[in-house]
């Protein structure tokens, strides 16, 4: 039999057929625009993405009356981004436009304060190399630790929490590269360069855990200063537990703004992070490493899973050229290390 012309064969290709992504684009485009509830929905996640976008630009408001919360949320202030895609998957969820054009707010301050520590400053030269690190009071390998810091090619080394039954390691291990150091209390400085005028300076804490010494490097004498400040707690009845450590950094501000020499570099655990605006009778005469050299955030506390900054390397008419985080040794904080241009 002759199949008549037009006749059904069951393949009927006469209409074109839309598949692929960009039909399923336009799909959920089209159900999103005919949902009714697309601008309703998601009002309390837009609000919280307005929140956020609140305490990353007016985190200097917030009051430290009340358990120190302005300091304990600058201490973590790179973290509130962490929320963000958190809001944006929920606002996807729920087909909010709301939320999301909400969400853009929070994003743009975060990256207007903190965009510039994702990009690599770092350069090459400089004249001067130093590091410093909290060894942690229990730490199981102190010479190890030593040696593992002093790697860094550091000319100047700062160590912290250094217990008096621990001290003669540390100094046996760094004995043959640095031939001048003093230990002031629980902290410590060691050189490659002559030391002078080394003395413990008060802190308000009834014992020793600051010190300065003249440096006296190939390009001149350089204030050095060596700081481990209270430690700092979040308890629920107390809120951030700061106080001692407030009255410290003011302590260590007023020694740092008597200083003779124009050159200071200040290494240390500083429990705290340049955000933090207890720490400004210090940080606002000097200026951070890190921030100016620095690729990164630069987080040095937990090393396990390090989630702020409160390790410093700061200077004084000093020019960083490059700072990093050194690998994790025994301690619970990561050493750091910068080198500088006097």
């Amino acid at each position: 039999m002759v199949q008549a012309y037009g006749a059904d064969t069951g393949n009927d290709r006469t209409g074109p057929q839309r598949t692929g992504s960009g039909s399923r684009f336009r799909d959920l485009r089209d159900k999103w625009t005919r949902d009714p509830g697309i601008w309703r929905r998601g009002i309390v996640l837009a609000l919280c993405a307005v929140l956020l976008t609140l305490v990353m630009a007016f985190h200097a408001k917030i009051p430290n009356t009340i358990g120190n919360l302005g300091s304990l949320s600058e201490t973590f202030l790179p973290w509130i981004g962490a929320f963000v895609p958190l809001l944006l998957i929920l606002g996807l969820v729920r087909r909010s436009a709301t939320a999301l054009i909400a969400l853009l707010l929070p994003i743009v301050v975060w990256f207007n304060v903190f965009g510039g520590l994702l990009t690599d400053k770092s350069g090459s030269g400089g004249d001067l190399t130093v590091a410093t690190h909290n060894v942690n009071a229990d730490n199981p390998d102190p010479a190890g630790t030593a040696r593992q810091v002093a790697g860094s090619g550091a000319d100047i080394i700062a160590l912290e929490e250094l217990p008096a039954r621990q001290v003669s390691k540390y100094e046996a291990a760094l004995a043959e590269r640095f031939p001048y150091h003093s230990v002031q209390g629980t902290v410590g400085l060691w050189s490659k360069y002559p030391m002078s005028n080394t003395r413990p300076v008060d802190i308000k804490m009834g014992w020793t855990r600051a010190m300065r010494s003249t440096v006296k490097t190939p390009r001149g004498d350089v204030a050095v200063y060596v700081a481990h400040l209270p430690s700092v707690r979040v308890k629920l009845h107390a809120g951030f537990t700061a106080n001692q450590r407030d009255d410290s950094a003011d302590a260590l501000g007023e020694a740092i703004a008597d200083e003779r020499l124009d050159k200071v570099i200040l290494l240390g655990d500083l429990n705290g992070t340049m955000n933090d605006r207890s720490l400004n009778a210090v940080t606002s005469q000097l200026r951070s490493t890190q921030g100016a050299a620095g690729n990164g955030f630069g987080f040095s506390w937990p090393a396990s899973f390090p989630m702020a900054r409160i390790d410093q390397i700061l200077v004084k008419d000093v020019e960083p050229v490059s700072s990093w985080t050194l690998p994790s040794t025994g301690s619970d904080h990561l050493p750091i290390a910068a080198r500088l241009k006097l």
